[in-house]
């Protein structure tokens, strides 16, 4: 019996399961096994042999990525705020006094002509931006042996990495882990057997070959005492930016037993019981404008907290604080025999037998991963969340906010984990400064813009080129995420914090929105669609000189999608103006200005346009839905409200089809259970699993690891199980057969509730609701649906859409039968 079967053989043998090769014969696992849940443990047979498919760990912080080789473990990290560069500005003088002459070539459908204008008066400069980079690799040699019984897993219970295998006759286990509350990584070795661990470790630092042999992004390697490895460096230079910041990590080694000596760079340990390392680091990053922190210090501080303390208490509390987010939710849906095999097995086999478990697996996945790359105190979560191991990663790993950077937050409220939000709202704060300046040096207007793209420094002006770069939504759909908060949390003191950055967004637009000729509609211009080149009147494709670059342009006056944010933003403003009781005179002129924004159209095609001209589309099959915003995430498209326009938002799903990048499989499944179906939502995550999805189960853009796919399955499992957009609450809104039973503990709705409730053959079982802010609760529910609180039935009131409304108090639970 080889591994493989051995370990799947074990596992079915200690746990209680009804097992079915189908839905209808599937069950919900009635005993829990003790060390094994297929919607929590991530586990595989063998190690990782790319970067990719290694198993993360992180504390918002650091973090690390881990290949679980026998012989030679490489363990990779990062530090949140190493990026290329230093503090810079991107803003662009003086830009604003051709931009009508850019508004009056989109206008009489010169959009080349705008396009090459815009690239030359109105980008930011530099036009690149700074890179997030890649910090150290930490090397464990181990004598190599033949290796029986292996197995490498992630607990998302705990948020440790186990690797786990045996040695003549020697079973060898590694533990790794991030603390948050000690800040450091913790790497623990040990054995069954006295005298079995021997090992050579080495702390390598990462250069960017590709500027030069040296670079100029220089580390150094050192050896401090017998137990312990430093490595120090500085970013890179990089687009004429100087690299200001400096780093630098170290190493702690303390062994059980045996004997260590340091030679060099090279810690030597023989004949250890255990072996135990940790890992710190830190930059001289203080902020987006300040670089003047003393990086040594901070890991002495660190290191100084370690040496006072124990293994056994670093990791009590790393689990205390890390269950204090993830166990405030559990998702459990059916459980096949196909739940009980390795990952990479099941990513294969639900292709064709059903393990719903996959899908509460990615859900959890995505919980852990916002878990480990966004604490409030830490940077958001980039591209890649935390985890990066190219100095030249795709992208940058930078915040791309074309809906990368959202997607990353989109489950985050409804998961139960709003203060992990914190980075974003403060990223978005922090934009407004440069925000400001390109508002008023680019576009001639008050308040502040933000576009497509931003990095540590928190520049704001476009970037990339005209194709990309005339996003100016990008700073508007990130408000709608503070918005958002709000209503999840009911939090006035917040509403009252971010008020300012809501209405000073609002106060662009005011100053940069243009009627569009021939029908008093208010549009932005210049704008895109991102990222789909429109297809008619002056549009081709073009060499230009400026950039020594061809191009499908993009630009274009008033995208469907620029339009969708916008009137999200101004409604959201308004409302919040009225909430706080402030501003009534400006309320009342954004709101007239919103009834003057161009309706959804519906183009001679059938579908719903996506821009205000009706133009063709140069990518039928566009893995952007830039015009779908309005039905997810946004609120403007709605199969209750707006019913006339579901025809031609499925008619565009139905043009673009159900593949695309991870990232787009994601707002897909979200999309669909928008539109109430499940089904077509699960055949999608499938999808994403077989082509777009890495066995660690991060997500893929092609085939660069991203992580917003991730996050995105999360929330779009999250729109299939429970909908609160509407003003109420709907349970099992787009339910897919195969999930025919399960329960949803923990999990928020708009409105400050708490909801666990549970389902059986499709149907509603159980629901309690706890009130968290007082307010009205309106739910779907059945005619003959009553509510109790302490045991006491509560008066309901019918609303439309088969709803009823009660009053709450807070802190109260309430029952619904």
């Amino acid at each position: 019996m080889n591994t493989k079967h051995f370990l799947f053989f074990y596992f079915l043998c200690i746990t209680v399961v009804s097992i079915g090769q189908t839905a209808d014969t599937a069950t919900v696992s009635t005993t829990k096994q003790s060390d094994f849940d297929p919607g929590t443990v991530l586990w595989f047979d063998e190690p990782a042999t790319i970067w990719e498919e290694a198993l993360p760990v992180g504390n918002g912080r650091i973090g690390a990525m881990v290949y679980g080789k026998q012989d030679e473990e490489k363990i990779q990290f990062n530090e949140e705020t190493y990026w290329s560069g230093g503090p810079y500005s991107t803003v662009t003088k003086g830009g604003f006094k051709k931009l009508p002459e850019i508004q009056e070539y989109l206008f009489n459908d010169e959009p080349i002509k705008a396009h090459k204008l815009f690239g030359r008066a109105l980008m930011g400069y530099p036009v690149e931006q700074q890179k997030y980079q890649s910090l150290a690799n930490l090397h464990l040699n181990f004598k190599k042996d033949s290796v029986v019984n292996y197995k490498r897993s992630l607990d998302l219970k705990t948020g440790i990495v186990s690797v786990t295998y045996t040695t003549n006759g020697v079973n060898f286990k590694r533990e790794i882990f991030a603390s948050a509350v000690d800040q450091t990584i913790a790497i623990r070795i040990t054995a069954d057997k006295p005298k079995s661990i021997s090992l050579e470790a080495q702390l390598r630092g990462v250069r960017n070959g590709s500027h030069s042999n040296y670079a100029t992004d220089y580390f150094r390697m050192d050896g401090i005492g017998e137990n312990q490895l430093k490595l120090t460096g500085k970013s890179t230079d990089y687009m004429g930016v100087d690299g200001k910041l400096r780093y630098e990590a170290q190493i702690k080694a303390y062994q059980d037993g045996g004997e260590m000596q340091r030679d060099d760079t090279i810690l030597s340990i023989k004949n250890a019981n255990s072996v135990t390392l940790y890992f710190v680091a830190a930059t001289n990053f203080v902020n987006y404008k300040d670089v003047s922190a003393n990086e040594h210090e901070r890991v002495q501080n660190m290191l100084a907290h370690v040496e006072n303390t124990n293994y056994d208490n670093i990791k009590k509390l790393a689990l205390k604080d890390y269950k204090n987010y993830f166990d405030r939710v559990s998702l459990t849906l059916p459980t096949t025999e196909n739940s009980y095999l390795t990952t990479d097995e099941r990513m294969t086999e639900i292709q064709s037998n059903p393990d719903p478990q996959l899908a509460t697996l990615c859900y959890n996945f995505g919980r852990y991963l916002l878990i480990s790359s966004s604490r409030p105190g830490t940077q958001p979560a980039n591209l890649q969340g935390i985890w990066n191991n190219d100095m030249n990663p795709a992208w940058d790993s930078k915040y791309t906010t074309n809906i990368n950077t959202e997607m990353n937050y989109w489950a985050a409220e409804s998961a139960n984990l709003s203060e992990l939000t914190e980075p974003l709202t403060t990223m978005i704060k922090e934009l407004t400064d440069q925000g400001s300046e390109v508002a008023k040096e680019h576009y001639g207007a008050k308040g502040w813009v933000f576009h497509q793209n931003t990095d540590l420094w928190r520049v704001a002006a476009p970037m990339d080129g005209p194709t990309w770069g005339t996003f100016t939504v990008g700073g508007a759909w990130l408000t709608t995420h503070m918005w958002e908060h709000y209503l999840f949390t009911q939090d006035k003191e917040y509403l009252e914090e971010i008020y300012p950055t809501m209405k000073g967004s609002v106060e662009f637009f005011m100053d940069f929105l243009v009627e569009y000729p021939g029908t008093g509609w208010l549009v932005t211009n210049p704008s895109n669609s991102p990222e789909n080149p429109p297809k008619g009147k002056g549009y081709k494709y073009f060499y230009d000189e400026v950039t020594g670059m061809y191009y499908f342009t993009t630009i274009v006056a008033g995208a469907t999608m620029d339009m969708q944010i916008l009137k999200d933003l101004f409604s959201y403003y308004n409302s919040a103006a009225k909430v706080l009781g402030v501003d009534t005179e400006f309320a009342k002129k954004v709101s007239e200005a919103r009834k003057r924004f161009p309706p959804s159209q519906i183009g001679k095609d059938g579908m719903l346009q996506e821009w205000t001209k009706d133009y063709e589309q140069m990518e039928d099959k566009h893995r952007h839905f830039s015009h779908l915003y309005g039905l997810y995430p946004g609120n403007v498209i709605s199969s209750n409200r707006t019913p006339e326009f579901i025809g031609p938002v499925k008619k565009v799903l139905e043009q673009r089809g159900d593949g695309g990048t991870g990232f787009s499989r994601a707002w897909k499944m979200a999309l669909w259970a928008r539109l109430y179906d499940g089904d077509r939502a699960n055949s999608i995550f499938k999808g994403y699993l077989k082509e777009q999805c890495y066995t660690s189960l991060f997500a893929k853009c092609g085939k660069p690891l991203q992580v917003d796919g991730s996050f995105g399955v999360t929330a779009g499992i999250t729109e299939m199980l429970i909908q609160s957009h509407e003003g109420y609450i709907d349970l099992l809104p787009a339910l897919p057969g195969e999930w025919f039973e399960g329960q949803f503990n923990g999990v928020v709705a708009r409105g400050g509730f708490e909801l666990n409730f549970s389902w059986k053959d499709q149907k509603i079982t159980t629901v309690d609701i706890l009130s968290k802010a007082g307010t009205v609760c309106r739910i779907k529910a059945a005619k003959n649906t009553k509510v109790y609180v302490d045991g006491k039935q509560v008066k309901t009131k019918k609303q439309p859409n088969q709803t009823i409304e009660f009053a709450t108090v807070k802190g109260k639970t309430y029952t619904i039968k």
